[in-house]
């Protein structure tokens, strides 16, 4: 049975004591989990702090050396290893890699939708789960900071964490891709909490996502779900902040396989 992804940041941060309590629990009773982080916010206040200004273009933070090098620090180094000591303090053999390491995620440059510079951003185009595979095997908790490397090595991406996280979802052949949003589920009229949805196969999930009603920070989390089935995920769930065992069960809205 493939391992369960989880995607953590933003939202999920927030409510990190039971999140990561029930990530680790699902560890220490022998079910495989890697965990993917963000970081956004934090990088955002360490740029401010260093006067160095963030634009973002289609909601993607436009990358210049400096901008990578903070990037680096903060997701490598301040949160991959908060949740690394995290992790360890609930019992956790966790280990803290990034993208990078070992080729695990592979970017070209990525533009804007009008064809923006966005400079050091990537759009991932390869994951080799090999060393995630290896630390499963070991019984480590892989914690991933989403990182990419070029395909020459010379130098770091920036990567959305969500699509980032699909990526190696799909090449782990994770049964379960959770990503943690604020709203129990995606809903089919984004001002209606009565119009969750349930279960959505892969066909109806590219429809609608393409629809008005798929809109803000909820399109890429739909867009992640889809890649990860696509690319070999069992399944996809966006869910509240709750626990990962509750979204499991079904509180959460699920983009099925055809394999699952």
């Amino acid at each position: 049975m493939g391992p369960i992804v989880v995607k953590y940041g933003g939202n999920a941060m927030g409510n990190g004591d039971l999140l990561l309590a029930d990530l680790v629990q699902l560890h220490r009773d022998g079910t495989p989990v890697v965990l993917v982080h963000g970081g956004g916010p934090e990088i955002d206040r360490w740029l401010a702090q260093r006067n160095v200004p963030t634009r973002r273009v289609d909601g993607l933070r436009v990358t210049d050396e400096t901008t990578l090098e903070v990037t680096e620090a903060v997701l490598c180094a301040t949160i991959n290893k908060r949740l690394v000591r995290a992790c360890a303090a609930l019992g956790a053999k966790a280990v803290g890699i990034s993208g990078e390491d070992a080729d695990t995620l592979v970017a070209q440059t990525a533009h804007g939708s009008h064809g923006e510079d966005l400079g050091y951003v990537g759009d991932v185009t390869a994951c080799d789960p090999s060393l995630i595979n290896l630390l499963l095997a070991a019984n480590y908790l892989p914690v991933v900071a989403p990182l990419a490397v070029a395909p020459d090595e010379a130098h770091a991406y920036n990567v959305n964490a969500d699509l980032a996280a699909a990526a190696i979802a799909g090449a782990v052949r994770a049964r379960a891709f959770v990503m943690i949003t604020n709203v129990e589920r995606v809903r089919r009229d984004p001002k209606d909490p009565s119009s969750g949805i349930d279960r959505l196969s892969l066909d109806e999930a590219r429809a609608f996502v393409e629809t008005p009603a798929c809109e803000g920070g909820m399109k890429p989390k739909m867009q992640a779900a889809i890649a990860a089935v696509e690319s070999g995920a069992s399944a996809s769930y966006i869910c509240g902040p709750q626990s990962i065992a509750a979204a499991l069960a079904g509180n959460a809205t699920i983009v099925l396989s055809s394999r699952a």
